[in-house]
């Protein structure tokens, strides 16, 4: 990965300037996604997964490993668990430097992003009952002029976001996470992101 170890300190200093809001959670379902920064051809990506399509919820959408806190767990060992079921990536092979926000969603959950870097090049193995595919997302897609749009609907008056890459979109709440991502880790802005809505067709 192109300097990686000046970009990894970069993140490191801005994830520690950087004091990420808890949420009251109150009647949502605890659940931990994983954004990880990782090399592929050379270049600094992250990684991103489209959902099997016969998965009951969200089936065929894109999203970040991740998902609910077993009993007992914290967010950060549910996100490495989730992680190596998911795709095959080991807690040993990653290297956690952080959280972000919690952002609870419509659907009725809350979830917290952890943000890992791996520092060797990775060999995932996808589980064909969770994941369909899985993605080397560039880090310099998220710099485009076009990247981030902010959409307005009817039955809400809170922005959706739509983030925009090599010629597809994401919408929240993997869309929110990417960009406050984006914008907290790689830029050293503190936005914050819980308020962005999601699509409609997202609130089941």
């Amino acid at each position: 990965m192109k300097h990686s170890e000046s970009l990894k300190e970069r993140i490191v200093q801005n994830l520690q300037h950087f004091s990420p809001l808890p949420h009251t959670g109150e009647d949502l379902k605890r659940a931990a996604v994983t954004i990880v920064i990782a090399s592929h051809e050379e270049t600094a990506s992250f990684l991103l997964t489209r959902r099997a399509p016969r998965l009951s919820a969200h089936g065929g959408q894109w999203a970040l490993p991740g998902g609910r806190l077993d009993p007992g767990e914290t967010v950060v060992e549910a996100a490495l668990r989730e992680l190596e079921e998911e795709i095959g990536v080991a807690s040993h092979e990653i290297e956690m430097l952080g959280v972000l926000d919690d952002y609870p969603t419509r659907s009725g959950y809350l979830i917290a992003p952890v943000i890992l870097w791996a520092p060797m090049v990775l060999s995932p193995r996808l589980n064909p009952n969770e994941v369909a595919s899985l993605h080397y997302i560039p880090l310099s897609e998220l710099d485009r002029e076009d990247g981030v749009e902010f959409l307005s609907i009817p039955e809400s008056d809170r922005p959706v976001i739509r983030i925009n890459f090599l010629e597809n979109n994401v919408h929240a709440p993997t869309a929110a996470l990417i960009h406050q991502f984006h914008e907290v880790a790689l830029q050293g802005r503190e936005t914050r992101v819980a308020h962005l809505e999601q699509p409609v067709w997202a609130w089941k």
